[in-house]
């Protein structure tokens, strides 16, 4: 693919969102800052504060990347790690498990109603089966 630069371990070096998991986060300068119309400062004011604007963020972002980046990717690594493990070995057996026991109590509790409920919802339905009911449409 063109204007794709991988990295060594195979992910894209251009674009690190490829999910789009952070559109929340997107601030270029024309999301935070912008003149109406019949409010304008000179232009230069206007190019510098681009600049820095897009200066101090990019070095700030760099600066916090370095200096959390690796412990919070420590972190997160080990956090999903024992969400994973937990899921895997706990969690998904016991989910199964429920599963058999929620059948076999299932099958139980259908045959209790099938027994006790289905005759007395047969005698109501025949109760019920008696009544007629007569519309007569008058035109008057």
């Amino acid at each position: 693919m063109a204007g794709r630069v991988e990295s060594e371990y195979g992910f894209d070096l251009e674009n690190r969102d490829p999910l789009d998991k952070n559109p929340h986060v997107r601030t270029l300068y024309e999301d935070a800052l912008g003149e109406p119309e019949g409010t304008k400062s000179i232009d230069g004011v206007w190019s510098c504060s681009y600049k820095t604007y897009n200066g101090s963020k990019k070095c700030c972002y760099i600066f916090l990347s370095v200096l959390c980046g690796g412990p919070c990717a420590l972190m997160w690594g080990l956090a999903f790690a024992c969400i994973s493990c937990m899921h895997i070995w706990c969690l998904t057996p016991c989910v199964k498990a429920f599963d058999i026991y929620a059948a076999c109590c299932g099958g139980c509790w259908k045959k209790c109603i099938v027994c006790y409920c289905n005759p007395i919802y047969e005698a109501v339905g025949r109760v019920f089966s008696n009544i007629r009911f007569h519309h007569r449409y008058e035109v008057v």
